[in-house]
């Protein structure tokens, strides 16, 4: 059977993927496997990505980033689900993060 990319599952779908990751995540943790953990935790992630609107996301506007307390990001533009700009407490340096991880914040 070959995976489905998250991009062509339906809501639904998208829900029971989150819910499985979590479980093997939460399994995972309990059995100290920390690489196996972060894999299932960043899967979960992209697939809540899929799961929001990027029209939500607007350029020049500044998210708390999820996981990252004190750190802020400003969206520069979007491209699908993941919105490019820079941490404001970092280097600088352009990257990507999927749309899940902003959270209102700095506005």
């Amino acid at each position: 059977m070959s995976e489905k990319r998250y991009s062509a599952m339906t809501p639904h779908e998208l829900q029971q993927e989150i819910a499985q990751l979590s479980e093997k995540a939460r399994k995972a943790e309990q059995m100290g496997m920390v690489n196996e953990f972060a894999v299932l935790e960043r899967k979960a992630v992209m697939a809540k990505a899929y799961l929001l609107d990027p029209d939500d996301f607007k350029p020049g506007s500044i998210y708390a980033i999820d996981g990252a307390p004190g750190s802020y990001f400003k969206v520069e533009y979007l491209n699908g689900v993941f919105a490019w700009g820079y941490r404001l407490d970092g280097n600088g340096n352009e990257e990507a993060l999927p749309i899940s991880m902003l959270k209102e914040g700095k506005n």
